[in-house]
């Protein structure tokens, strides 16, 4: 099951979205994510890196945490970098957290993850990426 979301729904949550963690960080500028993170932060996010290998350490300048409790500040989105198998027990941190939006990157699927954080209020994209999103037409007219 793998929605398609509309450009609005992506450019609603991509707009009231300031702090973003993104789980499975990684300080590897080769890496997908370290791309993702270095975007976000272009764009004005608050970004924090979830990695326990990497914890204390920075990544682009910004402290990495250990896991989503970790974090003493409000997490608007989760965007997870890990695989699809690592998702439920994220979308049920990310409830614990009270984040607003959980955000899986391209490939990363779990319906069961998504079913769970719905239930809970949470906004769920699935096989999406903010980089791409953010480099969309649409995107050009956001209000952040």
């Amino acid at each position: 099951m793998i929605e398609d979301y509309a450009d609005e729904y992506l450019k609603k949550i991509l707009s009231e979205t300031k702090t973003i963690a993104i789980v499975g960080a990684s300080p590897n500028n080769e890496r997908d994510s370290y791309k993702v993170m270095k975007t976000l932060l272009e764009n004005e996010y608050v970004v924090f890196p979830v990695n326990p290998n990497e914890a204390g350490n920075k990544i682009l300048g910004q402290i990495c945490y250990a896991n989503l409790q970790a974090i003493n500040q409000s997490i608007d989105m989760v965007d997870v970098f890990r695989a699809s198998h690592a998702v439920v027990g994220i979308a049920k941190e990310a409830i614990e957290v009270g984040a607003k939006t959980l955000w899986t990157q391209l490939d990363v699927i779990n319906v069961q993850a998504a079913s769970i954080a719905k239930e809970a209020g949470l906004k769920v994209v699935m096989n999406r990426c903010p980089k791409i999103e953010l480099a969309k037409p649409y995107w050009t007219s956001k209000t952040k």
